[in-house]
């Protein structure tokens, strides 16, 4: 489990497509250090399991098939920047909300508005995932915990506000309108939905 806090942000250094998927070497300082292998970790928002890794250098991941065709972990180049979290630990504070690293679908940017210090970021959902999102609700969006300031609902768009450590420090700052996003939906919304799917069957 992740909170949606993101620890740094690293660099792909290296991409192997095999027959099987995608192996990832991801550069990163303070992610880095202290890993184990078979630890999960949070690339952009996808839980990923830690293979091999250099202290304080890189570690390595691997993509099924299913990930690469669920996310767009595959399209990435070397030299391009991920968030990365840590799962939290048992006895570690709670910061964001509840982020479990299971993608639910990609989001598009679609409006990006800065206001004195502060950015708007407008986002499409994809078709089915309002009925997720609340406004002051949360919402995982590339892995940040960020919580919503607007929601059209009819035409499916989200508008976050983002303050200048979250831009400064996360991939924010590198996105653009048109850009892809990795989506996760508050999960308290999906079992509230599928217990009252049973309830009224």
């Amino acid at each position: 489990m992740f909170t949606g806090i993101v620890e740094e942000t690293g660099e792909i250094v290296a991409r192997e497509r095999t027959d099987d998927g995608l192996r990832l070497r991801i550069g990163a300082d303070a992610v880095a250090t202290g890993l184990e292998h078979g630890q999960s970790i949070s690339v952009s928002g996808v839980c990923l399991t830690v293979e091999r890794f250099e202290t304080g250098a890189w570690f390595e991941v691997f993509l099924a098939t299913e990930t690469v065709e669920r996310t767009y972990l595959g399209t990435l180049e070397e030299g391009e920047i991920v968030n990365l979290e840590r799962a939290m630990p048992a006895d570690g504070r709670f910061d964001g909300h509840v982020v479990q690293g299971h993608v639910d679908a990609v989001a598009t940017v679609t409006e990006i508005e800065s206001v004195e210090e502060d950015w708007f970021f407008e986002f499409e959902l994809p078709e089915g995932y309002a009925k997720y999102v609340v406004e002051k609700g949360s919402i995982t969006l590339d892995g940040i915990s960020l919580t919503v300031a607007d929601l059209d609902e009819a035409a499916g768009r989200v508008t976050v506000a983002i303050i200048p450590t979250t831009y400064d420090l996360t991939t924010l700052s590198e996105k653009s309108v048109g850009d892809r996003v990795h989506l996760e939906v508050d999960v308290l919304a999906k079992y509230v939905e599928r217990l009252l799917e049973a309830r009224f069957e």
